[in-house]
Order: structure tokens, then sequence, then C-alpha cells
């Protein structure tokens, strides 16, 4: 039978990663997610607010792009798997603990700070250790003295995108 352990976690950090270079030369970054789920309490008919808190691990180029692009606060989108430890504490006590070893990261909300419009669109994609955020650059210009029209010979044929705009919904 096959098996699966598969995490998905949607939620705000808690704090700045922590970015530490194993000696391997591995780059590890450390955060912990919030997720807040509301219920309704049965005795007193309120809502009623959890916020349950996970430790989650990147390693590799999904840890450095974490460290540089996700802050306190930030809303993220995680996917990833359940490892569990057992550690003897500094007192000697055997602990046990939980944390999810993230494969893919996706930052949500507004983009203010990485230098393009708030709630613009565009790739904010990080998943699978893929690079920094991404946008297109515009398409190229025919050089000032170049009749309209007519495109410099350098340039690849047309793919019948090039007057679209950058920030497609999708």
């Amino acid at each position: 039978m096959a098996s699966v352990n598969k995490v998905i976690l949607v939620g705000n950090c808690g704090r700045d990663p922590e970015v530490r270079y194993l000696p391997s030369g591995q780059a590890v970054a450390n955060v912990s997610v919030a997720t807040t789920s509301k219920r309704k309490d049965k005795t007193s008919g309120e809502m009623v607010e959890e916020t349950q808190w996970h430790r989650v691990s990147f390693f590799d180029r999904l840890a450095e792009i974490v460290g540089e692009y996700v802050k306190k606060g930030s809303p993220i989108y995680v996917e990833g798997r359940i490892v569990y430890r057992k550690f003897t504490n500094k007192e000697g006590v055997e602990q046990n603990a939980t944390d999810i070893v993230a494969s893919e990261m996706q930052l949500l909300g507004s983009r203010q700070g990485m230098g393009a419009p708030a709630g613009g669109g565009g790739d904010e994609d990080m998943g699978g250790g893929g690079g920094a955020p991404r946008r297109s650059a515009p398409p190229s210009r025919p050089p000032a003295g170049a009749p309209a029209g007519q495109r410099p010979a350098a340039n690849k044929p047309a793919s019948g995108f090039d007057d679209m705009d950058d920030d497609i919904p999708f």
C-alpha cells in the first residue's frame, strides 16, 4: 500500500527566519508559522479562535529565498512533510518534537517592498526551490532611428505575445 506524508499550511510567520549553513555548505532556514481556526463553543455559543504554531524548516536554495523575502508577519503558503524527532534537553529529559520540512513555499498577500505595486499580479511562485520572485522584462523596443513596425534583425521572430500586458491575472 502506498503512503503519503504531506502537509499544507497557510498562515503567518511568527518571527523572522533564522538562516544558517551546515558544515556541508547546505543552507537551512527555520521559521514558525501560525495557523488560526475558528469554531463555535458548544457551551457559551461564542466564537473561539485557536492558534497553532508550526516549526518549519527550509533547505538549500529555498532556505536562502526564505531568508531574503520572508519577514515576521508575512502571510505564507507552505507544502512539506511531517518529521517527528526525539531529543534530550539540557536537563537530560527526553522530549518529542514535530517539524515540517518544506518542499514548496509561496508568499501570499501584497508585494510591497518588492519593487512592484501593492496587490500587483505577476509570478510569486517560490515552489520547489525556484529562484527569487521574477517578472518578465518588457518587450524590447526598436532603436529610435528605425522605421515604425520594423524590428532589429537580432530579435527573434514575433510570437504574437509582444503586445500583451506583463500583469496577466493568472
